[in-house]
């Protein structure tokens, strides 16, 4: 779509807003949706909403002129204020309809970079010349070639962010880059993120997912100055320590934290946040890998009433039934992952039967002290709806069986696919009537 067209659709656009209108009264949000901005420049719904209004400055007859906007449409645009025409561009979501009206004039050109609210970096070299045109931006994403200094641009250049992403791909899929092409890809420090923090200091949602250079003042940095933070990924962050967390514990705001494979973290780490304002806001905690965890630690992350989703994949030996009973009584809990802790048996599993009462997912991978006994404890629960089994080697086909049929909630079963050769043709399709099965 060329510039003419854009100018002919808005013009169209700006008429039946005036007609809907006082003089000299400003479109509401409710005029312009009504108006279908957000289909703008879907031509052809566009010209048919516009011909039903009879706005005849969306036609052209003369196929000479067709792509060329008429002086009243020029007139009917002039007359907006920047306000007015700021507001109507940011109805248009698409990325290339956004930019043939950048294409239009330099007012549009300008209008168009400050009402843009999101954008992904995907040349970094060039941004001290593109960014400065977007000083309003909500979110920003990020994922390779950035440094400190391009952290400290940002903070000065779009002081309202509120989304954050840095997240780098996983460290498996930097082996073909050479030496200095892995350099830059993690030439993010905790120096970047602090300048972020304390730049923008609206931020709520951020993550720094592989991003192993950043540690404990990052972190600290992050919590200090984003107060209103609802959500923080710092998986991988391998730097990150209980210090870290001894800060993020005082985020009253925050909902989601990802600490997976933070291997510095500990019990102590654990008290910080559960003892501490993030303990009464927190909804969902990951602690896959964090292998320095005990029971010890399941002590106050008991105390997080909040808590829906509770992930603690091979958080490692030391996690037995003494902390598994403990974290039963979160009667909040909706998602629970005790995959590989090897330590956890039908006591625990009976505990969180009994106690969780709105549990809908249970992932007991690798809980080989898990028998029959403890899937049959879940026979009349109410709201479980998936339950995966893979690797459980005191889990039999009749326990399955029964499960399918004695659950009345159940959708989903994941079972190990030496299980199958024992379950009959039979038994199979009356469990696959019931539930998906998906072998694991």
């Amino acid at each position: 779509m060329n510039g003419g067209k854009a100018t002919k659709m808005l013009s169209a656009l700006s008429q039946s807003l005036k007609r809907r209108r006082p003089d000299g009264e400003k479109p509401m949000r409710h005029d312009v949706e009504g108006a279908g901005v957000c289909s703008l420049f879907s031509s052809s719904k566009m010209e048919a909403d516009v011909e039903s209004k009879g706005c005849n400055e969306a036609e052209e007859d003369d196929d000479e002129d067709k792509n060329e906007p008429s002086r009243s449409a020029h007139h009917c645009i002039e007359r907006l204020s920047d306000d007015e025409l700021g507001h109507i561009l940011r109805r248009v979501r698409s990325t290339v309809d956004r930019k043939a009206c950048s294409q239009v004039s330099k007012r549009w050109y300008r209008l168009e970079g400050f009402t843009r609210s999101s954008l992904r970096i995907l040349d970094p070299h060039l941004l001290h010349q593109f960014l400065p045109r977007f000083p309003f931006l909500l979110h920003l994403e990020g994922r390779r070639g950035l440094c400190d200094a391009d952290l400290a641009l940002v903070a000065r250049t779009c002081t309202h962010l509120q989304t954050l992403i840095l997240t780098l791909p996983k460290s498996r899929d930097l082996v073909s880059l050479n030496f200095s092409e892995e350099y830059e890809y993690d030439a993010i420090s905790d120096t970047g993120i602090s300048a972020m923090a304390s730049g923008c200091p609206s931020l709520q949602r951020v993550s720094l997912r592989w991003r192993q250079s950043i540690g404990d003042v990052g972190a600290m940095a992050i919590a200090k100055f984003c107060t209103s933070l609802t959500y923080l990924d710092l998986s991988r962050c391998n730097k990150v320590s209980d210090t870290g967390l001894q800060a993020i514990a005082d985020a009253g705001c925050l909902q989601f934290l990802f600490l997976k494979g933070c291997t510095r973290v500990t019990d102590v780490g654990l008290s910080f946040i559960g003892y501490g304002r993030a303990g009464t806001s927190l909804r969902k905690l990951d602690l896959s890998e964090c292998d320095q965890i005990t029971d010890q630690g399941m002590e106050p992350l008991s105390q997080m009433r909040s808590m829906q989703v509770l992930y603690l994949p091979e958080c490692g030996p030391r996690i037995t039934d003494t902390g598994g009973i403990l974290l039963a009584s979160i009667s909040s809990l909706q998602k629970l992952n005790l995959a590989w802790l090897i330590n956890v048996s039908d006591s625990t599993v009976i505990a969180i039967s009994d106690n969780c009462k709105d549990l809908k997912e249970l992932v007991l991978t690798g809980c080989e002290l898990v028998t029959g006994l403890g899937v049959r404890s879940f026979f009349q629960h109410k709201a479980l709806q998936a339950l995966t089994l893979a690797a459980c080697y005191n889990v039999y086909s009749d326990d399955v069986e029964e499960m399918a049929i004695m659950c009345p909630t159940l959708e989903y079963l994941g079972l190990d696919r030496g299980l199958r050769q024992w379950i009959s043709v039979n038994s199979l399709k009356m469990i696959e009537s019931k539930c998906k099965i998906e072998w694991l």
